[in-house]
């Protein structure tokens, strides 16, 4: 069982009806000797002590409130809630209590919770009679319809039943005319008193009041009586602010009356919810619930009517893409549009296809690109809200509509250049909208949502129009800011250390930090584009630069740049980065940083602890030929240890590999060799004759074996000028006796003698005769061969018998 599914705060509610935190902890539901029964236990997660230990008792009356609350009465005036980290685990413990108390887990009140004289009370009172008892609507009785109100919060029966109440005989309207009379009187006291009670009722959660309370000749009668704050020193002026500073703008004039009222009333609502009211504690969420699918509704029936408005929706396009259109005109249509699909996230899904898909044919993609490039920034950055939406409801249409339009001469026209441009050119210090517009490009060149399976192609040739028209729009600011390193010298205070980022200001700091982010991102996603892009830019050296910006997390943004390369493990990548020598900024970034302990410091060390790792021959062997004397004195980890192992074995192998392909080569200069103790009629010469019986045979070897030595002066292996091996032997004159073959056996020189055992003795040749010495290959090729033959080259020139059969 996961800790976090029981893991809960346990609340207690104060004699000011405000809710006190008792601690976190985990709960669980055993059976409690003492108490005889199942109980619920909540320990608390820091010392294990005890916070809470409560029987489920058969009648007591738990409520389960927003998937995630338990709450219950233990005693008078004392009220007990769980807050439930995770839904799973409120599931579970309501289902405890609910088979404790033999109840269906799909109820959200296991009882009613009415103590027993109040049951007594109900089961004495005539079945029609149902209603609470509501005291007259007189200025003196405002005071007890307000504790009737307040009290009745806590019980769901009693609050169903006061809910009737007040809708018969028009209770509320009388009470709204009640305001009036007070405000006349400037009756603090029973301005108080109607606070609370229209607070009361909006907590009551009926869609049956708020449609009498939020109507047009009572909703600002609501906002006043919620004006007189009892907290408050002075009351607030909300309805001086919706009659008179809040104005309602037509951009088209609407001529239906049904929704001019809908939207004024759905504003007024909204602004209750929002500004008047206070913000609801987590217990008290659920009771304006009504109230949010009030204005749900509300919204969903204006975009309804508005969208079935052809002639109205045409208009608003007409205007707003007319060149005549006064720039606060079309500031207007703009802000609509924004309302306008802010309100359409309250539809259905299929019903909010249909909503995009009417945009879309009327044309607000092109509108769009014209308003993003205006110089009014609450334009541009509505017209930003807008294109969030149109993007995070269907890419593939905004892409599609880019690559249809007309490849003009100029780039910037594009929508996507346009969006790229203002990303570049905000002018917030904070760069808030470059941030937004930055993640909806994201979303744009994302593969992952180009695979629609009715357009195949959309991934190909969308991501090649974006690296065509686009992509060096969007470098524009990285390519300039690492320009011609030498002529930009911008020194750090207290540092002579040049440094080469130009300028080197927070804001563009930022903005670079933004571009790699997104670079970072194709080179992760879009393999193929972004590796040409790269290459032909030389684009890591440009980001390298700016490994010497003074702003820590730009060098950050740079290496995970490299990082992000090199972990596509990519040749290409590996042979790219060894060539153009690109360790040396990360390598002098890490030295500079000294023997700190920060984030650049674990993040170089990782990079070159993934190349370690992962092996990856090439990187580490350019890495240890050319940086491992600044890196070897790094020995608060083994990383650089590890590179330089990995090196060595590596070498190893290369030199082993080397070593079989020189035994190679030698075998087949020996069978070389073998031929020319062949005569000329192709009989073999017989192994046992002594030299002087085939003088002519011995000479014609000899002479052959010297023009050969005169051709190769040099030892094994030699690289001739086209890169080929030249292979040269050393030969002696007693190795000259040697004979392949089964058959063949030592041969004796006059000069030379073998020991009994088989070894080579020391020759008599004077210095002056020629030393030869062949390399020889036994019929089976051994492992252990290879020591031997070095160790008897070494000790000997003459090589030692091959083995026969």
């Amino acid at each position: 069982m996961s800790d976090t599914r029981r893991r809960v705060k346990v609340y207690t509610l104060n004699e000011d009806r405000q809710w006190d935190d008792r601690g976190t902890g985990h709960v669980s539901s055993t059976f409690v000797e003492r108490l005889k029964g199942i109980s619920l236990l909540v320990r608390a997660e820091s010392d294990g002590s005890l916070l809470l230990e409560s029987k489920i008792s058969p009648n007591t009356a738990y409520q389960k409130q927003q998937d995630t609350l338990i709450v219950w009465s233990e005693a008078e005036n004392y009220d007990l809630a769980l807050s439930f980290q995770e839904k799973a685990g409120c599931d579970e413990i309501w289902e405890k209590i609910c088979q404790v108390q033999g109840k269906d887990p799909a109820l959200e009140i296991t009882q009613d919770p009415i103590d027993e004289s109040e049951e007594e009370r109900f089961e004495e009172m005539p079945e029609t009679s149902h209603l609470v008892e509501l005291p007259p609507c007189e200025l003196a009785r405002l005071e007890e319809i307000a504790d009737l109100v307040t009290s009745v919060l806590s019980s769901p029966i009693r609050r169903e039943k006061l809910a009737l109440a007040l809708m018969s005989e028009g209770y509320m309207k009388k009470l709204l005319q009640l305001f009036q009379v007070c405000e006349d009187l400037d009756n603090r006291e029973g301005l108080h008193h109607l606070y609370e009670i229209v607070r009361g009722v909006l907590f009551l959660n009926k869609a049956a009041l708020f449609e009498v309370m939020f109507s047009d000749d009572c909703i600002m009668d609501v906002v006043g009586c919620l004006e007189f704050d009892p907290s408050l020193v002075q009351p607030k002026k909300h309805r001086e602010f919706l009659t008179k500073t809040a104005k309602f703008k037509e951009v088209i004039p609407i001529t239906d009356s049904e929704l001019r009222q809908k939207i004024h009333q759905t504003y007024r609502v909204q602004y209750i919810q929002d500004i008047i009211l206070p913000t609801p504690s987590v217990f008290e969420e659920n009771f304006l619930s009504t109230l949010t699918s009030f204005i749900f509704f509300n919204k969903v029936e204006i975009v309804s009517m508005l969208q079935e408005d052809e002639k109205f929706l045409t208009e608003v396009f007409a205007q707003l893409t007319d060149e005549a259109t006064e720039d606060s005109k079309r500031r207007e249509l703009v802000n609509f549009f924004k309302e306008f699909c802010a309100f359409s996230q309250t539809l259905q899904p299929q019903n909010r296809d249909a909503f995009f898909k009417t945009l879309a044919n009327l044309g607000i993609l092109p509108a769009l690109e014209i308003v993003m490039g205006m110089d009014d920034l609450q334009v541009r950055a509505a017209a930003t809200d807008i294109f969030s939406y149109l993007v995070e409801f269907s890419p593939s249409m905004v892409r599609e509509f880019v690559m249809q339009e007309p490849q003009q001469t100029d780039d910037d026209v594009l929508l996507i250049n346009v969006v790229i441009k203002q990303m570049i050119c905000d002018s917030d210090p904070e760069l808030g909208g470059a941030v937004q517009l930055m993640g909806l490009l994201r979303t744009l060149i994302d593969p992952e949502n180009m695979l629609a399976p009715t357009n195949k192609t959309e991934k190909t040739e969308f991501l090649s129009f974006f690296y065509k028209y686009c992509m060096q729009v969007l470098t524009v600011p990285l390519l300039a800011s690492t320009v011609d390193e030498k002529n930009c010298k911008d020194l750090q205070e207290g540092s002579t250390k040049i440094n080469p980022v130009c300028p080197d200001n927070f804001q563009t700091a930022q903005l670079l930090a933004l571009i790699l982010e997104l670079l970072t991102f194709c080179v992760e996603h879009h393999t193929y584009h972004i590796k040409t892009y790269i290459m032909n830019k030389d684009l890591l050296r440009r980001v390298l630069v700016l490994m010497n910006s003074k702003h820590t997390f730009l060098a950050l943004c740079a290496l995970r740049f490299m990082r992000r390369i090199i972990g596509q493990k990519d040749e290409y990548y590996n042979r790219y980065i060894v060539k153009g020598n690109l360790f040396e900024p990360v390598i002098n970034t890490l030295l500079d940083n000294g023997t700190r302990y920060n984030l650049l410091n674990s993040a170089i060390i990782e990079l070159f602890e993934f190349i370690k790792v992962e092996d990856i021959k090439s990187l580490i062997a350019h890495i240890i030929d050319n940086y491992y004397k600044a890196l070897e004195s790094i020995e608060y980890v083994q990383t650089f240890k590890g590179l330089k192992g990995r090196y060595e074995q590596e070498k190893d192998r290369q030199t082993l590999r080397l070593n079989r392909y020189r035994r190679d080569a030698r075998t087949l200069d020996e069978d070389e060799d073998e031929e020319m103790w062949f005569n000329e009629d192709g009989e073999a010469i017989e192994k046992s004759r002594p030299e002087e019986e085939f003088p002519e045979s011995f000479g014609k070897y000899m002479e052959a074996k010297k023009v050969k030595e005169s051709d190769n002066k040099e030892n094994f292996p030699k690289r001739t000028p086209t890169g080929s091996f030249k292979f040269t032997f050393s030969h002696s004159a007693g190795a000259a006796n040697g004979t392949n073959g089964a058959n063949c056996k030592p041969v004796t020189s006059p000069t030379s003698a073998a020991s009994p055992n088989g070894s080579p003795a020391k020759s008599a040749t004077p210095p002056a005769t020629p030393v030869v010495k062949t390399a020889m290959v036994g019929l089976v090729d051994y492992p252990d061969d290879e020591d031997e033959e070095d160790e008897d080259e070494e000790q000997s020139p003459r090589k030692r018998p091959r083995l026969g059969s």
